[in-house]
């Protein structure tokens, strides 16, 4: 068993780029994408864990594995950055004027298990990477003063434990040790625009612990479901590293110990499913996610000198809608959209999160294939609105050799996901 969750662990924690608003990452559920995760917390099964701990209060003994292949085509372009020298001289960022596809694609996957204990108890285990983004610009890149390399990876391990509590009412609890692992680079520029830039690179790994509630009503042709998910406060131990500065600013290279932290968002949600007829089964959900929490990330060195990048992020509502139609007994097909904003301020947008409002539009089907074997399958488009990157930085501040890059950028973008899954009952 210590060998399957450390061998889990690291395989969710290479999950790659956020396709929700922000660095969130929704996929969790091959059947949820394919109805834009529209009804996840009132549905039930090992699948639905990350939505609803209660989800597991009247499933079977059950096994539940997905895969989603995550693709992205974005282009960030250039509009009128400049950089301000001491002195006052201010240029035009020199570089690329493009860079093309700076969002990574991957592959998330995604594990979960559930057990009945007695008659009105259940737990279940489940492994997720909830909160990943990985950017990366080429070192000539006009925005690798914002940055170069952009790398942060989690992976959520949930106990949870759930009970029928009535003949209509589930409730559930579910515990959380979320791992995470970061990189942060970005060039530093010299005092001329003859000089080649330097670098500065943060990189670290924490712990951090979380906890979620939910509760799941269930009518004659009603199922309503309520959630609420812990913010998560992650104290990063790493490594600094500044090197590459020439003249007067050598001195400012430097290597050592080093930490960051940061917060994830708390996440409540509230959703319905409706049977409609014997047939069809109608989806809907609404997530209020708080962003707000992501404020900031304070990075400090050894000697105790402490820094803070404001991220100045914004809570959000999303919400879905979708459907199920059982075609036969053995074949279900699903459908549905979402509306995601972004939580990425406007007016301090960055390179390292190129985010924008986005609709998330999902297809997907389920087949048995066996009397304990369901097969799942699905795809979504993502269709991100323009946005613009602008994002002030003062370089060396409260020095003479103060240097200001002023970043101003176009941001287009699409993304595709596919995905499959595998859910077994014993």
């Amino acid at each position: 068993m210590r060998i399957l969750l450390t061998a889990g662990l690291v395989l969710v924690a290479s999950a790659a780029p956020a396709l929700a608003g922000g660095f969130y990452l929704q996929e969790q559920s091959v059947r949820g994408l394919g109805r834009a995760y529209s009804g996840e917390v009132a549905d039930q099964g090992a699948a639905s864990l990350w939505w609803n701990p209660a989800a597991i209060a009247r499933s079977p003994r059950e096994v539940y594995a997905g895969a989603h292949g995550v693709f992205v085509e974005a282009e960030v372009a250039n509009d009128g950055s400049t950089i301000t020298y001491p002195g006052g001289a201010t240029l035009p960022v020199r570089g690329e004027a493009r860079a093309f596809n700076p969002i990574q694609d991957g592959v998330a996957p995604n594990l979960a298990a559930t057990t009945p204990v007695g008659d009105r108890f259940a737990v279940g285990l489940s492994l997720a990477a909830p909160y990943n983004f990985t950017t990366e610009y080429r070192t000539g890149a006009w925005a690798r003063y914002d940055a170069l390399t952009s790398r942060l990876t989690t992976a959520d391990l949930q106990l949870t434990g759930a009970w029928r509590a009535t003949d209509w009412l589930d409730l559930g609890l579910g515990v959380s040790a979320q791992y995470a692992d970061a990189k942060l680079q970005t060039a530093y520029p010299n005092l001329s625009p003859l000089l080649p830039d330097g670098v500065s690179q943060l990189a670290g790994d924490s712990w951090s612990y979380g906890w979620t509630l939910g509760a799941q009503a269930r009518f004659e042709r009603v199922t309503l479901g309520a959630s609420y998910r812990s913010k998560m406060d992650h104290d990063l131990d790493g490594h600094i590293f500044v090197g590459g500065l020439l003249g007067p600013l050598a001195a400012a290279n430097t290597g050592g110990p080093g930490s960051a932290s940061f917060s994830t968002p708390w996440i409540a949600a509230l959703g319905a499913r409706v049977r409609a007829t014997e047939r069809l089964t109608l989806n809907a959900q609404v997530q209020r996610i708080g962003w707000g929490e992501f404020d900031e990330i304070e990075v400090r060195t050894a000697a105790g000198a402490t820094q803070a990048l404001d991220q100045n992020y914004r809570d959000v509502t999303t919400g879905g809608v979708g459907l199920d139609y059982a075609v036969n007994e053995r074949l279900t097909l699903r459908a549905g959209v979402q509306y995601d904003p972004t939580p990425t301020p406007d007016d301090e947008r960055t390179a390292r999160v190129p985010d924008g409002d986005r609709w998330f539009y999902g297809v997907g089907a389920s087949a048995v294939v066996t009397p304990t074997i369901d097969v799942d399958l699905g795809a979504g488009y993502i269709d991100f609105a323009n946005s613009r990157i602008r994002h002030d930085t003062v370089f060396y501040a409260g020095t003479p050799a103060a240097v200001t890059t002023r970043l101003d950028g176009e941001v287009q973008g699409r993304g595709f996901i596919i995905s499959a899954g595998v859910r077994a009952r014993f």
